[in-house]
Formats: structure tokens, sequence, C-alpha cells
């Protein structure tokens, strides 16, 4: 065990709401601590980000305190010990001290305790199960402190346990070591994950995608992810073919252009060839509606872009929008195997930054004026000339719009005689 006042002069933790909750949950024979996430951020040079906040008070005395103080208290968790702090509109996670009596999967029967030891031995990776109290000492029962400085993701204790208490875990295994770790993972949790793999299969899908979407964003998702590919961890989650030289390309390309990192460009550049494959895994990670939308928009005929056709790529855009076509073309340019650098990719890709697709000119009634009745024959004859304006380039012309109308209404015609 280790004591360090190495947040000493951490300004999110000396000041603000932070040490308003440490204060008032810190005396009388009480003790509280920031823990966890905030804390490993904190010693590796990161923004805190969520900060949970561990205490030895019972769940109804961090209530009866916040109360007194005038802050909002919100039972979000009180069974499990966890009670949300509300100050300044910002939410604190407050937990009692914890510990495992029994453990079967996500179903473990807890009991409130005060030891902190204890506590930080059920947490999941050494280095999520440090703690910080308000003076800034950083107290380290499980070898985290090294470990975060090492960025060695390392289950505490034997990882067949951790796993078996819940096999998310396999999942944040990979997810923290893509965001925090450094080389290869560590041996001994990335066999043990391999061993535990069948367990995968009792996730739930949102718990999974949650986990996945998450981890296809952190920086070192790459290498993750083919680790993962390697121990054939990704068949359960997946259910089809995974391809991860795409997904490095992908990876490469949103460097190459600037762009933030895209969980669902991502997934659909490690998972998803044809349409039918992004219905399939929207389905098995139970995407929203939005996502599912995406990935099967990305999914359908990328290859076209492979030719590298630019009026064929305005039409594209014309049909699809700046955020669909975007999309669409950045999977055919992660699938073609070609240079990131490719000046032709970029072009087709940077197409919506120079060029914007103008409005059909033609409307219903030019249609009407020229003898169409309204019904299924003028909605017919508008997609007609609407195809017809796109392939000769979007011409705005009166002549040029005239002619195309006039050859819609012709076509209608002669199919109506026949």
């Amino acid at each position: 065990m280790s004591a360090e006042p190495l947040l000493a002069d951490a300004p999110w933790l000396t000041a603000g709401g932070t040490a308003r909750v440490l204060a008032l949950l810190g005396t009388d024979g009480e003790e509280a601590r920031v823990v966890g996430g905030a804390v490993r951020n904190a010693l590796l040079g990161l923004a805190p980000g969520d900060i949970d906040i561990a205490t030895t008070a019972l769940p109804d005395e961090v209530m009866r305190r916040a109360k007194a103080a005038g802050i909002k208290s919100v039972p979000t968790g009180i069974d499990h010990g966890t009670v949300t702090l509300v100050i300044d509109a910002h939410p604190y996670e407050v937990t009692t001290l914890r510990e495992d009596t029994e453990t079967f999967g996500r179903k473990a029967k807890v009991a409130f305790g005060r030891d902190w030891v204890k506590d930080a031995e059920r947490r999941d990776f050494t280095m999520n199960g440090l703690s910080v109290d308000a003076r800034g000492v950083v107290y380290d029962y499980v070898g985290g402190i090294a470990d975060a400085r090492a960025r060695r993701v390392r289950f505490i204790g034997d990882p067949d346990q951790r796993i078996a208490e819940d096999y998310l875990r396999i999942l944040r295994f990979f997810r923290i070591h893509a965001a925090f770790g450094a080389g290869e993972p560590d041996r001994d949790g990335y066999l043990a994950c391999i061993r535990g793999r069948a367990g995968l299969a009792n996730l739930s899908a949102e718990r999974v995608r949650m986990e996945m979407l998450k981890l296809l964003v952190a920086a070192g998702a790459g290498p993750a992810v083919r680790a993962m590919a390697e121990g054939g961890l990704l068949q359960a989650l997946i259910g089809g073919v995974v391809y991860t030289g795409p997904l490095d390309t992908m990876i490469a390309i949103e460097r190459e252009l600037g762009l933030s990192p895209s969980s669902t460009r991502r997934l659909a550049a490690l998972s998803v060839a044809v349409t039918e494959d992004a219905k399939r895994v929207a389905a098995r990670l139970r995407l929203s509606n939005a996502e599912a939308k995406a990935l099967d928009s990305m999914g359908h005929r990328w290859w076209r872009f492979a030719t590298k056709d630019e009026a064929k790529a305005r039409r594209l855009l014309y049909r699809l929008g700046p955020e669909r076509y975007h999309d669409r073309v950045l999977l055919g340019w992660a699938r073609s195997g070609g240079d990131v650098t490719s000046m032709g990719w970029r072009a087709l890709a940077e197409l919506p930054q120079r060029w914007s697709a103008p409005k059909f000119p033609l409307k219903a009634a030019d249609f009407i004026a020229r003898g169409v009745a309204e019904g299924p024959a003028l909605g017919h004859v508008l997609t007609l000339a609407e195809d017809a304006w796109l392939a000769v380039d979007f011409p705005l012309e009166q002549a040029a719009l005239a002619a195309i109308a006039d050859q819609a209404v012709a076509r209608i015609k002669r199919d109506q005689k026949d």
C-alpha cells in the first residue's frame, strides 16, 4: 500500500463541487475520496472526466448531510449504496464503500463496509483501483500507480475471477487498453479474456454496444481490435467476418483529413461489406435507429466510388446529402486498399466542401401545363425528369430544362399507349 500527495495541486480536487462534497462527507468519523477513472486520468495528465466519490458514510447519512447543507440528492442506486448529489447543476455520484459477499456475474451480493482496501480490490483494473482524498493524497492498494505510469492495463487479483464476476470486463480490458494502455495488452489479462470468451454470449446487446462504440473511438482502437480478432473474441459480438485492415485504413483516413473519430464509420469499416452485414450488426448490437440507418447507407454500393468519377459522385451527393455521401465515400476509400494520401479519393471526400447540389428546378406545374394530369402519372414524370436532369449534370438553362420536361412527358405518353 502506498499513499503519496501526487495531486495536491489539482484544481478540480481542491475547489468547486468536488471539494465541497469531500468536505461534506469527510467529517464526524466519516471519510470520502474520489475513486477510479478521475484519479487515473489525473495521474496521466488528462482531464478527470466524470468524478465518482466513495465514502464510508451510509446512503441515508449522505442524504441527511446533503439536505442539511442545501444540496440536492437523488437516490439513483440506493440499494447499491449510490446517491447522486447535484451542485451547480453538476452531478456527483457518491457510493458507500462495498465488498462482495457473493458474486455471480452482474448480480453480486454486496455489503456496505468501511474498508478502503476491500473496496479497491473489488474493482476491475489496477489503474482504476486508486483513490485520492481532499488533500491530494493518492492511495494505492493494488499497484495502480506503477501500472498507470507504465500505461499497463492489468486486472486486480486473479484475471479469471475478475472476468467471471462480469464478462463485460473482457470488453473493458480492451477498451481501457485502447484508451490508456501502451504496447501489447497484458499477457495474463489477454489469455484470461480468451479463456472466458464464451461468457460474452451472456451479455446484453446494449452493454456490448456501449463498450464497442467507446472502444472504436479510442486512440489505440486499431491494435486493440486486432488483438480481439486474433483471440477469437469478435465473432460472438459481430456474428460475421471482421475486417481489421479496412478499420486501420479508416482510422488513418480520419487522421489524414483531420476528422474526429466516428464510432459508426469505424464499425462499418470493421464489419460491413454489404447492406446485409449492416442489418445483422445493427440487430446484434441493438444500435439506435440513426446508427442503423447510417451503417446501412454506408454499406450500399460503396464500391461505385472506386472509379473516382466526379460526375457520378455529384449525382450521389445530390441523392444522399452531404453526411451520408461523405461516410459512404470514406468506407469506399477504406475498403479500396489504396493509399490514404490518394488525391483522387481525397477529392471525392471533399466534394461537399467545394460543390453544393442545386435544387431540382422543374415543378409539378411545368408538367401540368404540358397536359399531365395530377395523380400517379405526375409523380412518375417528375421522377423521370429528375433522373434525366441528373444524367446531364444538373443544367439550369431554360432551354435544357424545357427539353428535359418535353422528353419526360413524351415518355409518359408512350408508356400510357403501350
